[in-house]
């Protein structure tokens, strides 16, 4: 499968609907084999998830929204939390992505956990950052944290993705912020 490359990633960021929408800076975000996305919000996971066989049985954790400073920066102590990305994905069904910790990041002891993203999925993504730095770490809102690659399916799917996360986090333009 074909990794986009820069100028591909560029010519689909211009289709109806772009490839994804709310970059913050084209240029410093669009990369020789991707586009780093940003931090938008991050919460503490605060209950137990639950996942059996069928979907029924399936209960995410809850989240508490932390709060930034007034000058956008939040201290993350050691542990898991959820990052909402400001960067809405529209992955047209000829495609699926990765994403990838940025390597700033994973030298000061963090890394993100990601899932695929299959072809037709569109929404603004959520992800698992964990900090295992035992000083934590200090992460500003927009900060480029993942770096998503695109891969070229070698047809399209007739089926895109209509699973439960279809369309999350699309209703607001922006995620919600706590206010900082």
């Amino acid at each position: 499968m074909p990794i986009l490359s820069r100028e591909a990633i560029l010519e689909r960021l211009q289709a109806t609907p772009p490839l994804l929408e709310g970059l913050l800076d084209l240029e410093a975000q669009l990369q020789p084999n991707g586009v780093d996305l940003t931090l938008a919000s991050l919460a503490r996971i605060s209950t137990p998830g639950r996942l059996g066989p069928a979907n029924a049985e399936r209960r995410l954790s809850k989240r508490s929204l932390m709060k930034f400073d007034g000058a956008g920066w939040a201290r993350l102590p050691p542990g898991p939390y959820l990052c909402v990305f400001n960067e809405a994905v529209h992955l047209p069904r000829d495609l699926m992505a990765f994403g990838r910790t940025r390597s700033s990041l994973l030298r000061s002891g963090v890394s993100l956990h990601t899932a695929v993203w299959d072809a037709g999925y569109s929404g603004r993504s959520e992800s698992l950052l964990m900090v295992y730095n035992p000083e934590g770490v200090d992460l500003a809102r927009d900060a480029r944290i993942m770096q998503m690659v695109f891969l070229s399916l070698d047809r399209e799917t007739k089926r895109g993705y209509a699973g439960r996360f279809s369309r999350e986090n699309l209703k607001a333009r922006a995620p919600k912020r706590a206010p900082g």
